[in-house]
């Protein structure tokens, strides 16, 4: 089949299976030539002891974005067996799968022919059901790797739009809304360069409640419970989940928002896990939970939320010009080898750097008061008459159709695509 995006709206609908393949191949390349320089450093010693490396790596939302770039610089840089989990729509014969499938096949053929064990999950990250059958996964791929079957890497990488609470059965869907009244910004469309105002209403204290559900830290509480239950957290394990605070900007439709607000209980949820750690293993206790910062990128998600492609299309320009823009895989590298994993952590994890609520900063080179400043000023100049020159609105369009397998250099767009590949 002939695949070309099929983009409405800011929302792509289709995949490219080659272009998935393409693009997980070059994250696993840069991987390998950013940790080569740290492996001749530690060649003689051990790089598994007192927590100076993942041995294994549980992924919870495997197959996108951060979550991706996650297992990938687990496996491709330590060397990690990775049990990865994500929700994803299969190809058939006539239709693609989701990018997150493609993603998550091309993963598992390139982490077996390099030696690497790995598994993957495909259901519902929500479900006790799906909770016990990772469990089993854990085991099965230590006990294939030939290693302890405790993990030391816990990434919680989530993005549903919808949740089914485990206890209750009830459906929570999520909502990206201000909070306390409705909110404009400008946005612009990432296929033809058009500006307009974009908006939406404010969302109601049900809307909110759900937002939280879905998106905040009960279900990252309710997975370190499982783990620790069953007994599969190593005495060093970290745990570490993702979230955006971005500039003033957005805050109405971001960090003050519904999305905000489900941050927030992120947070809460980081602080209740630390607090079961101490409970549990005392005060010295080496395991550690964090929330890490990270900077704005391209997602499925942020496209369509108004403002947002304005700002990382006019923040992308400023980065790239200095020499400081980083994609998924460079962040996640740099969290990894500058942050959770420094010999200074690996003894103690309270010398991971962070800020003064705990936080790991990754978005300290987007939130730099030059790149603020800097963009902030372009965004004031930007006109559809110079979209496409003076801001990286050309960038931003790549990242997305990239995420979807599409305009990945060295893919033959024209050749037929096997859908199952």
């Amino acid at each position: 089949m002939i695949i070309k995006p099929m983009v409405r709206n800011n929302i792509c609908i289709n995949s490219h299976p080659a272009g998935c393949e393409t693009a997980v191949k070059r994250q696993i390349a840069y991987v390998r030539n950013r940790f080569a320089e740290d492996s001749k450093k530690t060649k003689d010693a051990d790089p598994q002891k007192a927590g100076a490396a993942p041995a294994l790596a549980l992924v919870i939302g495997c197959s996108t974005g951060y979550g991706l770039a996650s297992r990938i610089a687990a496996a491709f840089g330590y060397g990690a067996v990775t049990i990865g989990l994500s929700l994803e729509k299969p190809a058939s014969e006539s239709k693609p799968g989701t990018p997150g499938f493609y993603n998550n096949r091309a993963f598992d053929k390139l982490a077996a022919e390099a030696g690497l064990v790995s598994s993957t999950l495909n259901g519902d990250a929500f479900s006790g059901e799906i909770k016990a059958q990772t469990i089993q996964a854990v085991r099965d791929a230590a006990a294939k790797a030939g290693i302890k079957s405790r993990i030391d890497l816990v990434v919680y990488s989530l993005a549903s739009p919808v949740r089914v609470d485990p206890k209750t059965g009830v459906m929570y869907k999520s909502v990206i809304k201000p909070i306390g009244g409705s909110y404009t910004g400008k946005t612009i469309d990432m296929m033809t360069g058009r500006m307009f105002t974009a908006g939406a209403e404010g969302a109601t204290q049900e809307e909110i409640a759900a937002t939280v559900k879905v998106m905040g830290g009960e279900d990252w509480e309710l997975w370190i419970d499982a783990l620790e239950n069953a007994d599969l957290l190593s005495p060093c394990a970290r745990t570490v989940a993702y979230t955006y605070i971005g500039p003033e900007l957005s805050w109405a439709i971001y960090k003050n928002g519904t999305i905000g607000r489900a941050k927030e209980d992120l947070e809460r949820a980081c602080t209740a896990i630390n607090s079961r750690f101490r409970e549990k293993d005392g005060a010295e206790t080496m395991k550690r939970a964090f929330v890490s910062v990270n900077k704005a990128l391209v997602t499925r998600a942020s496209a369509v939320i108004p403002v947002i492609p304005f700002y990382v299309s006019c923040l992308f320009r400023v980065m790239k010009d200095k020499g400081l823009h980083e994609g998924c895989v460079e962040q996640i590298t740099r969290l990894y080898r500058e942050r959770l994993y420094t010999p200074e952590a690996a003894g103690d994890p309270g010398k991971t750097p962070v800020d003064e609520t705990g936080r790991i900063r990754m978005d300290d080179l987007e939130m730099r008061d030059d790149v603020q400043r800097e963009t902030l000023a372009l965004m004031n100049t930007v006109t559809e008459e110079n979209v496409w020159t003076d801001m990286d609105a050309a960038g931003f369009k790549h990242d997305f159709l990239e995420a979807h397998g599409f305009d990945v250099e060295g893919v033959d767009y024209d050749a037929d695509a096997p859908l199952l590949l």
